[in-house]
């Protein structure tokens, strides 16, 4: 992609799964209403401004430059949802795929969870599977993050989604591949406009 409203970046890494791994950052604010709790309607608010995946190829990372160039970003993304491998997986399934049924008007299922529980946090995930922190500026704070890029401090934006898709790459591997055990079913969540 080569244009001024999206910063890519594309790494050659050797990852030894099957499938994508899929991180996004966003801004905005959940709907804290209690009856959206395990529905869409609680993530209408958030916009999706970077889109990564990692797979056996190597590392993709896309980022919107401002809130003009969103849009882009979400067209760029529906088309290479297309294309990845499956299966899918994510950290917070429900997270990735409410974002996207608000803003890309697309439901997308994954096919395994990288968390244990609900609500578990990537910190905790990592601490557990003595997983290193891969330069994190924001040390698994997603918040921080959409902060940054408010502030148009993509360079660190970017290296948080970095560092969340080598962990993530990590708890799949050694959480689920290397024990032979099979991803959890994402936990129930229901679409909703």
């Amino acid at each position: 992609m080569n244009n001024d409203k999206i910063i890519e970046l594309k790494e050659d890494i050797i990852s030894d799964f099957d499938g994508t791994i899929i991180d996004i950052e966003t801004i905005g604010e959940f709907d804290k209403n209690p009856l959206y709790r395990f529905d869409s309607r609680r993530l209408k608010k958030m916009q999706q401004v970077i889109f990564g995946y990692i797979n056996k190829n190597g590392l993709v990372i896309l980022c919107a430059k401002s809130r003009e160039a969103i849009n882009e970003l979400n067209a760029a993304s529906k088309q290479i949802l297309d294309d990845l491998e499956r299966p899918f997986y994510a950290l917070n399934t429900n997270f990735e795929s409410g974002v996207w049924f608000n803003q890309l008007n697309r439901e997308i299922i994954f096919d395994g969870e990288l968390q244990e529980r609900p609500y578990e946090s990537k910190r905790e995930a990592r601490n557990i599977l003595a997983i290193p922190d891969y330069g994190d500026p924001f040390y698994d704070n997603g918040l921080e993050c959409s902060r940054a890029w408010e502030c148009t401090q993509y360079d660190k934006a970017i290296a948080h989604n970095r560092a969340c898709l080598l962990k993530e790459r990590d708890i799949l591997l050694r959480r689920y591949l290397k024990a032979n055990k099979k991803c959890s079913a994402p936990f129930p969540f229901t679409y909703c406009h």
